[in-house]
C-alpha cells in the first residue's frame, strides 16, 4: 500500500478510521489503551519506569492483535506513530462518550 502524505490530522483521522472498520479491533484499542492508562498511573505511583515501559508495550500488543487477527491490516503506528498515537487517544474517548458510530457513519465511504 503506498503511504499517504497527509498534511493534517483531520486529512489522517478519515483514513485512521477506515483502519479500524471492526468493532473488534477497535475494542482490542479501547482494552489496549485502558491497560496503558492503568500501568502508566501504577508507574508514577511506584516510580518506576520498567513498569512504564510494560505499560506501552503490552498496550500496543493487545491493540495490534486487531489488526493482525481481527482487520488483517497493517497498523497504522508503523507508517504514522504520531497521527496514530492521536487517532487512538481520539477514538479512546469517542469510544467513552458514546460518539463512535456517529463518527464512523460520517466518514464511512472516506478513505
Amino acid at each position: 500500500m503506498k503511504t499517504q502524505d497527509f498534511q493534517s490530522f483531520s486529512e489522517f483521522w478519515p483514513y485512521y478510521l477506515s483502519q479500524h472498520s471492526k468493532r473488534g479491533t477497535r475494542w482490542l484499542h479501547f482494552i489496549g489503551n485502558t491497560n496503558l492508562f492503568f500501568w502508566l498511573i501504577v508507574s508514577v505511583i511506584n516510580l518506576n519506569w520498567k513498569i512504564c515501559v510494560f505499560a506501552i508495550v503490552s498496550s500496543y500488543g493487545i491493540a495490534w492483535i486487531g489488526h493482525f487477527f481481527v482487520e488483517k491490516n497493517i497498523p497504522a503506528t508503523f507508517r504514522y506513530p504520531i497521527w496514530a498515537g492521536l487517532g487512538d487517544m481520539l477514538m479512546y474517548f469517542k469510544m467513552i462518550r458514546g460518539e463512535l458510530d456517529a463518527e464512523l457513519k460520517r466518514h464511512s465511504g472516506s478513505k
